[in-house]
């Protein structure tokens, strides 16, 4: 909502959000490593970057309530200082940095932790934007491959400090995985002992009334 917003001030009032953007190596860009994310270069753009913020936010959120601060902080400004020192000489500006950066942060947790959860999240991550993995690397001149870049090197930076910070969820144990008792109606039938031919019999006669 924050980003809506700030794009229609721009667009209503006709403010100069480019001043917030990056311009790598100067000091009025510096500001840009905080603001970038923030202003769009247009309704297109913000909006090509509001879903995967809503999607891959919401399953940091779900799946890491310890770490998600410092995942998007690492992308947010991994993103930005990337920009800054190495960036091409243009004004970079804005999520889409980040947005990588939660993605490679949701994808290498879950390759560390591999439990349940967090290949779940990953693989839905990846499902639907699996896409960015390519989209570090220059394709478009229009796009700032360098955002993408660095935020995906924040993004998995911070899954490799903090990824075991968040407790791995609980596995439930059902009452027949606990009881090492003898089922009361099957006995040890699941048991097969070969006979001298080499063939497998079942352990119960074969009048047992349970096997008729």
């Amino acid at each position: 909502m924050v980003l809506w917003i700030i794009q229609s001030a721009g667009v209503l009032f006709d403010l100069p959000l480019t001043y917030l953007g990056i311009t790598p190596l100067s000091l009025r860009g510096l500001v840009g490593v905080m603001s970038a994310p923030l202003v769009h270069g247009s309704y297109e753009h913000l909006f090509n970057n509001t879903l995967p913020l809503i999607i891959l936010g919401g399953a940091l959120v779900y799946g890491y309530p310890k770490t998600r601060l410092k995942a998007l902080a690492f992308s947010w400004l991994g993103s930005g200082i990337g920009v800054w020192l190495w960036g091409r000489p243009s004004v970079h500006v804005g999520a889409s940095g980040v947005a990588h950066g939660l993605f490679f942060y949701l994808f290498v947790i879950a390759i560390m932790r591999r439990d349940a959860r967090s290949v779940g999240l990953m693989m839905i991550a990846f499902f639907l934007y699996g896409g960015m993995v390519m989209t570090i690397f220059p394709r478009d001149p229009h796009i700032s491959y360098e955002a993408h870049f660095f935020g995906a090197i924040g993004g998995t930076l911070a899954a490799l400090l903090f990824g075991r910070q968040d407790p791995k969820p609980v596995v439930k144990q059902y009452q027949w995985e606990q009881s090492d008792e003898e089922d009361p109606i099957i006995g040890d039938a699941w048991q097969q002992h070969a006979d001298d031919s080499g063939s497998a019999t079942p352990s119960h006669h074969d009048d047992d009334p349970w096997r008729r």
